[in-house]
């Protein structure tokens, strides 16, 4: 078991740092942003921290979940279509289509927010967790992340 200093011991400087990671999605589905949140927090030079990652919509979310089976992807989509369903006339809300108002719930359901701890410069994540947007339109877009990374 591997132990780290007590609270306190770090007596570097805070810094801080900020990055817009924009992705672009091809509709509904699960997309895994892992690899260049991964890259840029190994390049931010800040060994104990923490991470916030802020999806800046509301038809669209973010999730830590499994990265080993493409499975468990497709069934969180499955499950989500028969929570919050694309059915017309059941929303009063149809601005933009039979998938908007199914798209806020799904979101309302998820988060928008992520809070991971960096330790020794990389994001502690479990051995099969990614970090997951979850586009909930069926049409494609372009979604814009949030990536702030404070600590010393």
């Amino acid at each position: 078991m591997d132990v780290l200093p007590p609270p306190g011991s770090y007596n570097g400087p805070v810094r801080q740092a900020i990055h817009h990671l924009h992705v672009p999605t091809g509709g509904r589905g699960l997309i895994d942003i892992t690899a260049p949140i991964r890259q840029w927090v190994d390049a931010g030079n800040i060994a104990l921290g923490l991470l916030t990652v802020f999806c800046r919509h509301t038809s669209a979310s973010l999730l830590i979940q499994e990265n080993a089976d493409p499975d468990v992807c497709a069934d969180l989509e499955t499950y989500f279509e028969t929570i919050a369903p694309e059915a017309p006339g059941r929303y009063r809300h149809d601005t933009e289509g039979l998938d908007d108002m199914p798209a806020h719930i799904r979101t309302a359901l998820t988060q928008t927010q992520l809070s991971i701890p960096v330790e020794r410069g990389k994001m502690v994540l479990g051995t099969w967790q990614g970090i997951y947007l979850f586009e909930h339109r069926q049409a494609g877009s372009r979604r814009d992340i949030v990536l702030h990374l404070i600590g010393e």
